[in-house]
């Protein structure tokens, strides 16, 4: 089985950096888009950055555009989201996600496997 582990999260201030890692394991991720996404109290859960894993290509929210960067270290098998310039509305658990390359990106649906998350607090 796939297993993603989510680490990185913590406690910043409005303006602050924090850097999160998605560690995968259980196949070659070659053919796979990785993507991050978010769910706050009572919301929807909200794409935030994908990355195609043998290119790489990469896609952003628009509201994290500029500010997020996702990354992947092949070697390790480990997706990153740095994220620079937070704001309160960033607060959310974030979550890692795996799903076949051609799927649409932006959609919950395209991502067969998950992480279980780790808690991003951003204090204003």
């Amino acid at each position: 089985q796939v297993q993603l582990v989510e680490s990185g999260g913590g406690l910043v201030q409005a303006g602050g950096s924090l850097r999160l890692s998605c560690a995968a394991s259980g196949r070659t991720f070659n053919g796979y888009t990785m993507a991050w996404f978010r769910q706050a109290p009572g919301k929807e859960r909200e794409f935030v950055a994908s990355i195609i894993w043998s290119v790489p290509i990469t896609n952003y929210a628009d509201v994290v555009r500029g500010r997020f960067t996702i990354s992947r270290d092949s070697a390790k098998n480990t997706v990153y989201l740095q994220m620079n310039t937070l704001k309160p509305e960033d607060t959310a658990v974030y979550y890692c996600a795996v799903g076949p390359s051609g799927s649409p990106w932006r959609r919950v649906e395209s991502y067969a496997y998950w992480g279980q998350g780790t808690q991003v607090t951003v204090s204003s």
